[in-house]
């Protein structure tokens, strides 16, 4: 707490359980999302109700900011996409898979949608602007 930041865990389950925790979490003043990268979270329920609450919320994909939310910085799902298609074409070729070494993502990405900046009242930082792989105007 030494930036005066308080984390809180919405112990989200199951879809129906994203609205009424939302909606609880928004009554708290200076309020912000961090959504984790989860099959809950792939679909515009969250983004919809960020938006509603206008709650400035951060994504674990690219396509969450093209959806309309407000930044997006993870993993380039296409870039993972392209090393899962080496692995499929060496194991093709006869590696045995647990020969083959784990590796860690190595690509990321940073999408900011400035429509949503703006309809939630924030300036962007122009030095972040310069940043981001993508900006949506």
């Amino acid at each position: 707490m030494a930036l005066g930041i308080k984390v809180t865990s919405l112990g989200v389950h199951n879809v129906n359980e994203i609205e009424p925790a939302i909606t609880q979490f928004a009554l708290m003043p200076k309020g912000g999302l961090i959504v984790a990268p989860h099959p809950l979270t792939r679909g515009k329920l969250t983004i919809d109700l960020a938006a509603h609450h206008r709650l400035p919320a951060i994504y674990p994909f690219a396509f969450h900011a093209k959806e309309g939310g407000l930044v997006a910085y993870g993993i380039d799902q296409v870039d993972q996409w392209r090393s899962a298609a080496n692995y499929v074409d060496r194991i093709l070729r006869g590696t045995k898979p647990a020969d083959l070494p784990v590796q860690q993502p190595t690509k990321y990405e940073l999408v900011i949608n400035l429509k949503t900046a703006r309809a939630l009242g924030l300036e962007v930082p122009p030095t972040l602007i310069a940043r981001a792989d993508e900006v949506i105007e």
